[in-house]
């Protein structure tokens, strides 16, 4: 049995599907409070995917404490796995990050990340990740 094309899911297959808190991030644009998200000071090897769909998105070597609250990498698996638009609500300029399989709100990326590792900093809500890895590392 295939699973179905998550841009054809419903609102209510994506209730069903996710969380509450999921349902906020990833279908409503919402954020989580800074500090509270599950992977903030998460740093074991491994893979971040898309809570909704799957879809890798980040890997651990890309991941790095920026202090702002959320999860921080410096890049994308792969630049295929995500999509960027200009998001203008509240005020601000910013770049929304989405996952490009579902269209799932990830949360945005900044250039103010580490200069040898690109500059980007990609903030993302801890509720649109799901994780498979393996091994523990320290990290800072």
């Amino acid at each position: 049995m295939t699973s179905p094309d998550p841009k054809t899911l419903s609102e209510d297959d994506w209730r069903r599907k996710l969380t509450p808190e999921q349902f906020h991030v990833l279908r409503e644009a919402g954020t989580e409070r800074a500090f509270t998200g599950q992977y903030d000071k998460h740093f074991q090897d491994g893979e971040y995917m898309c809570a909704g769909c799957g879809t890798k998105l980040f890997e651990s070597d890309a991941k790095y404490n920026s202090g702002c609250g959320w999860p921080a990498f410096t890049r994308a698996a792969d630049e295929e796995t995500v999509e960027e638009r200009r998001d203008t609500s509240f005020g601000m300029i910013r770049t929304e990050v989405l996952c490009a399989t579902c269209g799932g709100h990830l949360g945005h990326v900044f250039p103010d990340g580490p200069p040898d590792a690109g500059g980007m900093r990609y903030c993302i809500n801890s509720a649109a990740l799901d994780f498979d890895g393996e091994t523990d590392q320290t990290g800072d």
